[in-house]
């Protein structure tokens, strides 16, 4: 007799692993079922979190009580923070990661969670009674008895790998695909839809003459993802390199078009905007001579490297040739050739705000299967489908994050009321309030509601609570201390700005962007702060009046969410809103009037019909 659990989750890459350590973490009892035990967490794409507005992702699963950045820390060979030239809202963390060590971590870390099992299997269907799911089937013939499950599926359902005229069945190169998931579902209403996505070649750094690029190594210092680690740092960082295209390689890349899937019609559905392959970049950006691309690589102890912007579908003489020509790889030899490949996802406009389906009950779907891209945008989401599939099961309130309290909340109400046409990624740009949504404050945005939903223990809330003690006792003592001319005049001439006239608080002088708190501490304390709680309390002072701002703005759409909208209100009735707004509003049924305002295609003008209709 197969064992019951709680919650089942189906696929163990960065949303399966999130989900199943969540829903275990909480005391759900999970069953984690994936093709290969020896893949968990696979780096399938470029080995690297975070990034643009990603990196702000992995420290809000962080500050929740997940555990992408602390595998990321334990995998780490490289750390950034990019856009520092930029206000603090777009700083974006960024590390480069031993591939081998990240899934080992992952490995370690689900081993040693008591809660959950590991199986290695394939789930071929689903046991679905009166439209409430209740167990899965695998290929070896097992079935298992669920409360819930959690789809995670990645690029493996129906995945199709394309290399020229090759196409190969698989999820990844050397993976089978899954099949007969989107066929059971399809009969349930479900709107399935086909994506794709890529990878570039994989080359060996024995046979890179890296004197001829320019190196790229990690911030002095180095730095760490998560909020368990702050301080910490590693001992030796490995660089990346850069390097440019230019003309001859298009041209030679030119001589593959005619068999290249994107071109001849082979590939029909859509590839990531963000993240397009070297051939899209040719026809796209055809008054460009060269294009950037990044040498990463795949590990402290090996001589692997990814070519990142050289994503191809080309056979795979074309891409090699093409490469010989970019200065350093003239000799190069590859692992394997960049491939494109389609897949299945599901139309995310048919789940609800927990990512539970909207047609079968304890069903969830989080991923790529929702049609995103990208490990950090997957690891969200099976963090809160987790979560959800948890309380759910225990009868306790949904768990769902505003567009103005994390970035994973921009991304579920983006996906629940947009839907995707194309593979959707996260950027700084998506989120209306980035000046709350910072990197540097998604623990104090985000760890009191993991601890209270059980997820953030007590070790993470101790630190919690002892390092926002200290920033409010510096942000104290800065507000309560005033600096004479003499004292400070000689340090603000230096750093090009007006000295001051008369003693001065110095949370005004700090306001001058040429001033910088590490520099000018001395005078306020003897007191050793490190440096996260020195640069939080300085942006506390700097942008204390955009905040506020911002803050007052999420408040007056938080007041529209609180306006709800009749569960049964049919919206044909309304003439005066436009026929797409009739559509899409009939088709999301939205719960409140903020939830309406966010849905594409749904005017002002239509909402200002709404709230008169409801007497506001």
């Amino acid at each position: 007799m197969l064992p019951k659990y709680d919650i089942i989750v189906v696929g163990a890459g960065h949303a399966g692993c999130e989900a199943a350590m969540a829903a275990g973490n909480l005391g759900s009892r999970v069953l984690l079922i994936t093709m290969d035990l020896n893949k968990v967490a696979e780096m399938s794409c470029n080995p690297a979190i975070g990034g643009i507005a990603k990196g702000q992702i992995t420290r809000e699963i962080d500050a929740l009580g997940g555990f992408q950045a602390l595998v990321t820390d334990k995998s780490l060979i490289q750390y950034r923070m990019l856009n520092r030239s930029k206000g603090p809202a777009m700083w974006s963390p960024r590390a480069q990661s031993d591939r081998v060590e990240f899934a080992r971590a992952w490995r370690t870390y689900l081993e040693s969670n008591p809660n959950v099992d590991l199986f290695q299997d394939l789930v071929i269907d689903l046991t679905i009674e009166n439209e409430i799911i209740t167990g899965v089937t695998t290929r070896m013939g097992f079935k298992f008895s669920t409360k819930s499950v959690i789809l995670t599926n990645g690029t493996f359902l129906n995945g199709l790998m394309h290399i020229g005229k090759i196409q190969i069945k698989g999820g990844r190169a050397g993976d089978s695909a899954s099949t007969g998931l989107s066929e059971k579902l399809r009969n349930y209403g479900f709107n399935i839809q086909r994506l794709k996505t890529g990878t570039p070649a994989r080359l060996d750094g024995r046979s890179i003459d890296f004197s001829k690029m320019e190196e790229q190594p990690g911030d002095e210092g180095g730095g760490v993802f998560s909020y368990l680690n702050e301080g910490k740092h590693i001992d030796k960082q490995r660089s990346c390199f850069i390097v440019y295209t230019h003309s001859g390689v298009h041209e030679q890349l030119r001589t593959g078009f005619e068999f290249s899937p994107l071109f001849n019609g082979t590939i029909k559905s859509i590839g990531p905007r963000y993240c397009p392959s070297i051939e899209d970049k040719i026809i796209t950006f055809a008054d460009k001579d060269r294009h950037q691309l990044f040498l990463e690589p795949e590990g402290r102890d090996t001589v692997e490297y990814y070519i990142n912007g050289f994503s191809s579908s080309l056979p795979w003489d074309v891409q090699v040739k093409a490469m010989q020509l970019i200065p350093g790889l003239e000799n190069v030899k590859i692992f394997r050739p960049g491939y494109a490949i389609e897949y299945d996802f599901f139309d995310p406009t048919d789940l609800h705000y927990t990512l539970e389906t909207r047609f079968i009950e304890n069903l969830y779907f989080a991923g790529q299967i929702n049609g995103t891209t990208g490990y950090e945008e997957a690891a969200a989401q099976g963090l809160i489908a987790g979560i959800n599939a948890h309380r759910k099961n225990n009868d306790l309130p949904a768990f769902i994050l505003q567009r103005d309290q994390a970035y994973i909340g921009v991304l579920i109400d983006d996906l629940i009321t947009k839907g995707v046409t194309e593979p959707y990624r996260m950027f700084t740009s998506r989120a209306e309030y980035r000046i709350l949504l910072r990197q540097d404050n998604a623990d104090e945005r985000l760890t009191p509601l993991g601890k209270n939903i059980g997820l953030v223990k007590d070790d993470r809330w101790q630190q919690f609570n002892e390092k926002y003690e200290r920033i409010e006792e510096l942000l104290k003592l800065i507000k309560g201390f005033s600096v004479s001319p003499d004292q400070i005049n000689s340090y603000l001439e230096e750093k090009g700005t007006p000295g001051i006239k008369q003693k001065s608080k110095i949370e005004k002088v700090l306001l001058r962007p040429q001033v910088r708190l590490e520099e000018i501490i001395a005078l306020i304390t003897n007191n050793i702060y490190p440096k996260e709680i020195r640069d939080s309390v300085e942006i506390k002072i700097k942008y204390e009046g955009y905040i506020s701002r911002e803050k007052n703005s999420a408040e007056k759409i938080t007041k529209l969410g609180r306006i709800l909208i009749p569960e049964n209100l049919e919206f044909s009735q309304f003439k005066s809103i436009s026929t797409e707004g009739r559509q899409k509003l009939n088709k999301h049924k939205p719960k409140t009037i903020a939830e309406a305002s966010r849905i594409s295609g749904v005017s002002p003008a239509d909402i200002n019909v709404l709230l008169v209709f409801m007497g506001r």
